[in-house]
């Protein structure tokens, strides 16, 4: 589903006007027609602030949006086997159990850094 269909169905659900979600998340009525209707991507901000409002996950509105987030962007940019990492993931294809596994294996490891 696109995610201008995202954010109006969400919207709806909480029975919230354009106007007034614009208001909450602090843009024009404008802005979140264009949103909504798929003619502009929000920034990562007020995807954050959409999701909140609108009780939507954030993570499935960033790949919706082709994002993947100002802090995660910089980081592939700085660290090179970052970058290595995420292609040879891409390259590979996993599907959705391997890369659940990779994230259930990144968790350990923060775990264990968190106890050092």
């Amino acid at each position: 589903m696109p995610l201008g269909d995202l954010i109006n169905r969400g919207r709806i659900a909480k029975r919230l006007s354009l106007r007034a979600l614009a208001r909450q998340v602090g843009i024009a009525p404008s802005y979140l027609a264009d949103i909504e209707n798929d003619r502009r991507t929000p920034s990562e901000s007020v995807l954050r602030n959409i999701s909140e409002v609108l009780g939507l996950d954030f993570d499935g509105l960033m790949q919706q949006a082709g994002r993947l987030g100002e802090g995660a962007e910089h980081y592939l940019r700085q660290e090179r086997l970052a970058g290595q990492l995420f292609r040879r993931v891409a390259e590979t294809n996993l599907d959705r159990e391997g890369l659940k596994e990779l994230l259930d294996r990144l968790e350990q490891l923060e775990n264990q850094e968190d106890k050092e």
